[in-house]
């Protein structure tokens, strides 16, 4: 039987290596255990469930073995597993943003530092963005477990040790503060925010997103598919945490060149601009990504102005 050709995903960013979708056979080849977990869909295509925890997860490890040379990965049960081609299409777009400031040219290596808010269990922005460009890492998160895996998860891939470093933030309501020190730079945040603002939206989001991948109805999220409270919800969810985000940054205007975020819900950006407006930033981007059936975007702010942008030194 002959299998389906596979169809350019257009929609990702024109760098992103996975737009040519998974090539399964090379992948089974780099981490067999993958194998159990592939199928032929009833389009003639080779895939995965993706409703399946431990397919993403099996898959996961694959795709960081071979286009990312990371040997040793895992994450704990009940911990969020991310599709790493949306994950990296984050990582191409704020480079593009940093291009803008260095004539076009992306710049790479050490001396480009990049904090992530919130880097959850699994590590993956700095993971890919060291891989990819070269950057160092800050990662902050609330949640002392996950903290504890991504340091597991750095000894287990000796290139990591001098490029990510971690921080657990000891007051989770804020973001910024007891994380940016006075003699810190950084040339971006980055940032997936919690989207809920309740267990109870996240549990339900988590059902419908099984239904969607599963075409059934279930009425039980399956555990470590959804991720940790941290990872998904928060007070005042996206809307709250984002526009508490944005009053923070402005006390640190001069020490950033660019904050982002992702931002899921489009409704909310109205609201965002105003925030942004009140606090006085210098420009604001809306950079539009789509992975899937999913539309999200990237919301980047500076305090710099146009010289003071150009002036940065990477």
């Amino acid at each position: 039987m002959k299998l389906k050709p596979i169809i350019e995903k257009t929609n990702l960013h024109p760098r992103n290596q996975h737009r040519l979708g998974y090539n399964f056979e090379q992948l089974k080849t780099t981490y067999p255990e993958l194998q159990q977990f592939v199928a032929i869909n009833e389009h003639n295509i080779e895939t995965i469930d993706f409703s399946n925890p431990q397919a993403v997860k099996a898959l996961n490890k694959a795709l960081l073995i071979a286009n990312y040379d990371i040997l040793n990965w895992d994450i704990p049960e009940n911990y969020l597993c991310p599709p790493i081609p949306g994950r990296v299409d984050y990582i191409h777009y704020i480079a593009d943003l940093l291009a803008s400031n260095n004539n076009g040219i992306i710049p790479e290596g050490e001396n480009v530092q990049v904090l992530d808010i919130g880097i959850g269990a699994n590590c993956i922005y700095p993971i890919l963005g060291n891989s990819v460009y070269s950057w160092s890492f800050v990662g902050t998160e609330i949640d002392e477990k996950a903290i504890q895996n991504c340091k597991k998860i750095i000894e287990d891939n000796p290139k990591l040790m001098d490029a990510i470093s971690l921080q657990l933030q000891t007051e989770s309501r804020f973001i910024f503060k007891n994380i940016i020190t006075p003699e810190d730079r950084f040339a971006l945040t980055i940032c997936n925010p919690p989207f809920h603002s309740s267990q109870e939206e996240a549990t339900k989001s988590s059902i419908r997103k099984i239904n969607n991948l599963e075409n059934t109805k279930t009425t039980k999220p399956i555990l470590n598919f959804g991720g940790q409270n941290s990872e998904l919800w928060c007070d005042g969810g996206e809307s709250g945490f984002v526009t508490q985000m944005i009053f923070e940054s402005a006390k640190y205007p001069m020490q950033c060149l660019w904050f982002t975020t992702l931002v899921s819900k489009k409704e909310n950006l109205s609201s965002f601009y105003k925030t942004l407006n009140k606090v006085n930033v210098a420009e604001v981007k809306t950079i539009d990504m789509a992975q899937g059936q999913k539309t999200s975007r990237i919301l980047a702010w500076t305090f710099q102005s146009e010289t003071q942008q150009k002036n940065w030194k990477f």
